[in-house]
């Protein structure tokens, strides 16, 4: 008889994903294979997944809720699912993206993770540990599912210049990544600003921040550092960032310009090279 590993639906988001999977396949009447044939995946994929040994993508669970017609179970679990894979100290900066309204976030030397191509988000997290990196991709590029909601947060995005210039992956790694920021050109929730060097001096010398900006909740201030986040609601502190933020606007391109400096950029440093 085959050895079934029996989870504790208790253990973890994971765990419970797996112990639902498993469920309701069976309550459907079908194996493994019999699925995985159904979804397009393979058993072996399936029984990964049951037993908490893979994580399950957003394209599995809404082919498994379709095949088993669940109502959207598992397509509602997989965020959590996915939120529960952060790093522990990044798991309420997660939950504050997931809660605002609105989201304002200053980066020097990279593009925000919600903003991150999947190629992008690999060279940053690869950078120097490839561990289980697709999980780890996956799991940031989960965040972005907040936009997806039916009342999405309003996000404005400062990125210094040099963000631009700094070759995270290569070249093509970098037009694409370029060429999504464009596209946010057309979508007015989502708003990228390039600070240029041209600025000088400007508020946000002393690094990068983001702030939250809730319905009903005080405002919070996110600063990280390596392997720690900070986040505050102190009153004088998120004034004084709020503040600084003020500043970087306005010394930043606007949003039309933005995009011209970010196309020309893109073209110019990372356009196709000829033989």
């Amino acid at each position: 008889m085959t050895n079934i590993n029996v989870l504790d639906p208790g253990a973890s988001p994971l765990d419970y994903y797996g112990y639902e999977l498993r469920r309701l396949r069976e309550a459907a009447g079908l194996t493994q294979r019999q699925l995985g044939e159904i979804v397009n995946y393979t058993a072996s994929l399936v029984g990964q997944v049951e037993t908490a040994r893979k994580l399950p993508t957003a394209e599995f669970s809404e082919r498994v809720d379709a095949a088993l017609g669940t109502g959207g179970t598992l397509s509602r679990l997989v965020a959590l699912v996915m939120r529960s894979q952060l790093p522990a100290w990044f798991q309420q900066v997660a939950e504050l993206e997931t809660r605002a309204v609105r989201i304002h976030t200053f980066h020097t030397h990279l593009v925000h993770g919600l903003l991150q191509t999947k190629a992008y988000a690999s060279a940053v997290l690869g950078a120097l540990d490839e561990t289980d990196l697709e999980d780890r991709t996956a799991v940031r590029l989960a965040r972005q599912c907040i936009f997806e909601k039916a009342e999405p947060p309003v996000l404005w995005a400062v990125v210094g210049e040099a963000v631009l210039h700094q070759k995270i992956g290569d070249e093509a790694t970098m037009r694409e990544q370029l060429a999504h920021l464009l596209t946010f050109s057309r979508n007015p929730r989502i708003n990228v600003q390039v600070l240029p060097f041209s600025a000088g001096a400007h508020a946000g010398l002393q690094g990068s921040f983001d702030l939250f900006h809730f319905a009903n909740d005080p405002d919070i201030l996110y600063t990280e550092g390596y392997g720690t986040g900070h986040p505050t609601a102190n009153p004088d502190t998120v004034k004084d960032c709020s503040l600084r933020y003020d500043h970087l606007q306005a010394a930043a391109l606007s949003v039309k310009d933005s995009a011209e400096l970010i196309r020309r950029v893109m073209e110019d440093r990372y356009g196709e090279q000829l033989a």
